[in-house]
């Protein structure tokens, strides 16, 4: 079954679906960006792995939430916790560091293994504050201070967007395309949840062609090939939630589909 949604679907931002995604689309690019280049390239699926600190692990590792089902947890917070019998032990949550590894694209060029073109797909911990959000910009500064080109692509409307000094209108997604030789100026493509994902040219060196990228096409077919139509609850609210307008658009929209 075919995604539903003109652009990108707010359901696979879900923290349960999000990483499957993220792998998936990675791949995607990969392999469409492949036969666009000549011989004189090579696509590479990197990944940078880092230990979170305890806090970020417990708040950002564990989904708050279902795509399957809804679910109800009740805390206690110290103004209304039971204080224990001397000498009983309660149980309490301890931070425990948790590995992540984050996949990413580098386009080089074979003979000297010059990185061209870094793409990157941001996720959940790139946008919130940790550790994972200090090692994108730390990557992300090298990268712009360098001959490389970067493509930044950003799905999520949850956390905070990475750094523009431009004003811009406020917006579910962002594609920033920042060629190494019009530095500082880059192409910002944003769009919302009710429009289609705009297609670009990937940046490689002057005298290549560009190929297009329709990621638009490629979640479609990640969509199709995951089979998320099975795997996602309609009737439930997405996650993160959506803001009032497009609450409404997406409620209409999924009636229309027959699938509330």
């Amino acid at each position: 079954m075919p995604s539903l949604f003109p652009g990108m679907n707010p359901y696979l931002e879900n923290p349960e679906l999000w990483s499957e995604v993220h792998h998936r689309l990675i791949t995607a690019l990969a392999d469409a960006i492949e036969p666009a280049l000549s011989r004189k390239y090579r696509v590479a699926i990197e990944k940078r792995t880092y230990l979170t600190d305890g806090e970020e692990s417990v708040l950002v590792g564990i989904p708050d939430v279902s795509v399957y089902k809804q679910r109800a947890t009740i805390t206690q917070t110290p103004s209304t916790a039971t204080l224990p019998v001397q000498g009983e032990s309660i149980t309490v949550t301890i931070p425990i560091p948790e590995e992540v590894r984050e996949g990413y694209l580098e386009i080089r060029e074979v003979a000297t293994g010059y990185v061209v073109t870094a793409i990157e797909v941001l996720s959940p911990k790139n946008k919130r504050a940790g550790i994972g959000r200090k090692k994108y910009e730390t990557k992300r500064m090298t990268l712009l201070n360098s001959p490389t080109h970067l493509v930044e692509i950003d799905l999520l409307r949850g956390g905070k967007p990475m750094r523009i000094l431009s004003e811009i209108p406020q917006t579910d997604y962002r594609v920033l395309v920042s060629r190494s030789d019009r530095r500082p100026q880059a192409q910002l493509y944003t769009f919302s949840v009710q429009q289609e994902i705009p297609k670009f040219l990937l940046p490689l060196q002057s005298e290549d062609k560009e190929p297009l990228l329709d990621l638009q096409a490629l979640l479609v077919g990640v969509y199709e090939r995951a089979r998320f139509d099975i795997a996602i609850d309609y009737t439930l609210e997405p996650v993160p939630p959506l803001k009032e307008k497009d609450k409404v658009w997406v409620d209409m929209w999924l009636r229309e589909k027959g699938l509330r």
